[in-house]
């Protein structure tokens, strides 16, 4: 009897132990199947929490088995609540999603989407708004497509977008026909104006995604060209940790690292932080050309309640190069010469470093009314030493131009430009019901471009006189044989140049070390002290309505030019405008969208071109657009489209005199076409981004007023590109990637040039992806056919060819 009783009590203890032995643990991941950290885990019978570590997992020991209810929140995610019933150990997967809130202002968070596939924006509309409400055209490229495609530089991800081309190697691209450059303060950061340097391209690490608001853009940000205005968006801030690194080695001796580090700073979220670093040292196909740059871009985000947001960005970026102005060919032939052929020399060099620094706050007083405020400061520092074409030929001993020798001159420029910019608006949402919305935005718009004293640019060129003394020019053969005797001759009876001309029979010796203080120089052009600032206020209402959405905007801008800037006779020059927007939005059902347009632009010219020695001072810039078009949704939203018809006009655009520097204004040009954008997934593990453009953009009145029908430099008639993405999920080849797309563009005429033309092309690339673990392997191969082409160029003198065939191998690890 004992011993029953001495088992029965072995048991009894045994049961109470086990029943307090119980141990709850598990997983919690988005809706990507990715770990989340530091996310609260709270059991509430219990009064006892815990977070999760960086992998995403949690553990509660010694628990009894028992029922619970589970509550699982994270900062950006809906909370989740589970019962839970213990009889034993147990572990859980438990995926929480994206937290429903209200659009944002300013984009203070970032993007949790990975995919090809953006759902909203900001560029279109002061406040965030879905793409597929606003009533305008929108192109993009996300980080994901951008990484696939191994994109380094913003022209690597102009390709993906329709009726946007490359002008030249610089920051100077062609949007449905009309040229807008980064140096012209039209283009924007986070959807602010600011500059670029314009030679030269910084990375792209540092940004969440490219795109491309169609059209004049006047009536939200001011100053923009008539075909679109392009906005880079920076990484922001996660709240949840997400870090990499990556490597890279390829063609041209490319050696790059990058770095992406995002997190909350504080447990409860409400400090959070970006970090992106990239280096790069590296060749290229041309001769003579290199890059080496280090960019820094930490971002913050501070949101101390639901109701106050604030953000700061920096943008560093410190680039060594030389300026690669194109290449040359003998008249005529553009396979005479090789696109490697560069007319640099060895002792030439550019020096930039750019700074952007944004801070921006979101304040909400009410449930209906909030305020936006940013502010933004540029900074940028030119210092150049450059040998480059005079855009033209050598002169023989009759002044005929030779086809062999391109005429040269040198450019020895220091410069330094500072922009600053800011936004605010109040946001009001009036009382709504179920069929009737209206939200109301004001707010006032500052803007300054201000260069320093001390900009300046020296300026080697033209034919030496007889007595070596001064610098005399020819235009055209007459210019020499009427004045032969105030010419210095070489042995042959030719005028001798100023600086030796780039002989192509024999480019290696003209592109050797040159004495630069030979040369007779003269002041070609002052940059500064200059100062341009605009004031604008403007009013936006979004009326919704049933299935319709009403978008009315109108601008007041006043830009002022201060001429003769800190000099005694400085004086202000005015031009005002009045910028209004109409748009029209019907949901035709809950995938299709169908919409209509009518925005103005306007575009004043700047200081630098009202200078009496280019030609100026020049009338303002004025456009008008008429667009109509569909945006859709397919495979549960996966996958996006957007379908456009377009007519834009625009007045006064400059265009340079034959072979010079002298700008003149044409009377009127006339874009019109058709668009299609493809983004997203056709299943899970099949992404594709595509895009086709048919334009017509034509001078339709010369500079006379006279009837024309001239095609606009660097415009296709017909671009294409697509880009797809397959990832095997299951077998022995689990984790392998394919990738491949091709780019397709029509016939070109040049600048300076109607007759002068560069083909069009196909180019093929293509990659490979295998991920292991926290590991990614990528090799892209770019223009697998090896093929010759050109992806813009001003003339036979200035071509801008393509890359050829070329790899690149990526490392990354994410943790």
């Amino acid at each position: 009897m004992k011993k029953i009783y001495v088992l029965f009590c072995f048991f009894l203890i045994s049961s109470l132990t086990m029943k307090g032995q119980s141990i709850l643990s598990g997983e919690v991941v988005n809706e990507f199947s990715e770990p989340l950290s530091e996310v609260n885990i709270y059991i509430q019978e219990l009064n006892k929490g815990t977070f999760t570590d960086a992998a995403g997992t949690f553990e509660f020991k010694s628990l009894s088995n028992d029922t619970y209810t589970l509550v699982v929140s994270a900062i950006g995610f809906q909370t989740l609540k589970q019962q839970i019933k213990l009889s034993g150990n147990k572990t859980l997967v438990i995926t929480l999603e994206d937290g429903i809130t209200q659009l944002q202002n300013v984009e203070i968070t970032g993007r949790k989407e990975r995919s090809y596939k953006n759902t909203n924006t900001f560029v279109g509309s002061k406040t965030e708004i879905a793409i597929k409400d606003l009533p305008q055209s929108v192109s993009y490229a996300t980080k994901e497509l951008i990484s696939d495609q191994a994109g380094i530089r913003l022209n690597d991800v102009l390709k993906n977008f329709s009726g946007v081309n490359q002008n030249s190697f610089y920051d100077d691209v062609v949007i449905r026909g009309f040229r807008i450059n980064g140096s012209q303060n039209t283009q924007l950061v986070n959807g602010m104006r600011t500059s670029t340097g314009f030679w030269k391209q910084s990375l792209v690490n540092y940004l969440e995604r490219v795109e491309v608001l169609k059209g004049p853009a006047s009536a939200i940000s001011g100053n923009a060209s008539p075909g679109g205005v392009i906005n880079r968006v920076t990484k922001k801030p996660l709240r949840e940790k997400r870090n990499s690194i990556s490597f890279s080695t390829g063609s041209f001796n490319t050696l790059r690292a990058l770095g992406d580090f995002t997190g909350p700073l504080t447990k409860d979220g409400k400090l959070l932080y970006r970090l992106n670093i990239g280096y790069e040292d590296a060749g290229s196909f041309r001769d003579l050309q290199f890059n080496k740059n280090v960019v820094l871009a930490p971002s913050f985000s501070f949101i101390p309640s639901d109701k106050t947001q604030i953000n700061l960005d920096l943008i560093y970026n410190s680039s060594k190069s030389r300026l690669d102005r194109g290449q040359a060919v003998f008249k005529g032939d553009l396979y005479s010469s090789p696109t490697t052929l560069a007319l640099s020399s060895s002792n030439d060099y550019l020096d930039e470093e750019t700074y952007i620094i944004t801070t921006s706050l979101n304040h909400q007083f009410t449930e209906n009314l909030s305020f936006s405020g940013r502010f933004m400061r540029t900074g940028y520092n030119e210092d150049l030493l450059e040998h480059r074409t005079a855009n033209g030929y050598g002169r023989d001993a009759n002044g005929e131009e030779m086809e062999d020798q391109v005429a040269m001159q040198v450019l020895d420029r220091k410069r330094k430009r500072y922009i600053d910019n800011l936004s605010a608006f109040f946001n009001y949402k009036l009382e709504s019901t179920a069929n009737f919305q209206q939200n109301f935005t004001l707010g006032y718009d500052y803007a300054q471009e201000m260069m320093p004293a001390g900009g300046s640019q020296l300026q080697a060129n033209g034919y030496l006189s007889a007595d070596r003394s001064s610098i005399l020019q020819i235009r055209k053969a007459e210019d020499f044989l009427n004045n032969k005797d105030q010419f210095l001759l070489d042995e042959n009876g030719a005028p001798v140049p100023n600086v030796a001309h780039f002989d192509l029979s024999n480019p290696v010796a003209s592109q050797q070390l040159k004495n630069v203080n030979n040369y007779l120089y003269q002041p070609a052009r002052q940059y500064g002290p200059s100062l341009y600032y605009s004031h604008a206020g403007y009013i936006q209402d979004l009326i919704t309505y049933n299935r319709f959405k009403l978008l009315l905007g109108l601008r007041y801008e006043r830009f002022t030019n201060v001429e003769n800037y800190e000099l005694l006779n400085e004086e202000n020059v005015n031009q005002e405008a009045w910028i209004p927007r109409v748009g029209l939005t019907y949901t035709v059902n809950n995938n299709i969208n169908v919409y209509g347009t009518y925005v103005e632009g306007y575009q004043p010219q700047t200081a630098a071109n009202m200078d009496p020695n280019l030609g100026g001072p020049f009338d303002p810039l004025k456009s008008n657009m008429v667009e109509f078009g569909s945006k859709s949704t397919w495979f549960n939203d996966k996958l996006s489209t957007t379908v456009a018809v377009y007519k834009i006009k625009q007045k006064n655009t400059l265009y340079n005199q034959s072979n010079t520097d002298v700008l003149q204004q044409i009377g009127e040009e006339v874009s019109k076409g058709i668009e299609f954008d493809i983004n997203g997934k056709l299943s899970h593990f099949w992404s594709v981004s595509a895009s086709y453009a048919y334009n017509e953009s034509n001078i339709t009145k010369d500079a006379n007023g006279m009837e024309s029908d001239l095609q606009k430099p660097n415009t296709p008639h017909h671009q294409g590109n697509i880009w797809t993405r397959y990832t095997l999920q299951n077998g022995v080849f689990k984790g392998l990637g394919v990738g491949a797309g091709a780019n397709y563009m029509t016939t070109r005429i040049l600048q300076s040039n109607s007759e002068q033309t560069i083909p069009g092309y196909t180019r093929v690339d293509a990659a490979l992806y295998y991920k292991i673990d926290k590991f990614t392997l990528q090799l892209n191969m770019k223009n697998i056919a090896d093929k010759d082409y050109w992806v813009g160029g001003y003339s036979y003198t200035r071509l801008f060819p393509g890359e050829p065939r070329n790899w690149l191998l990526t490392l990354k690890y994410d943790f």
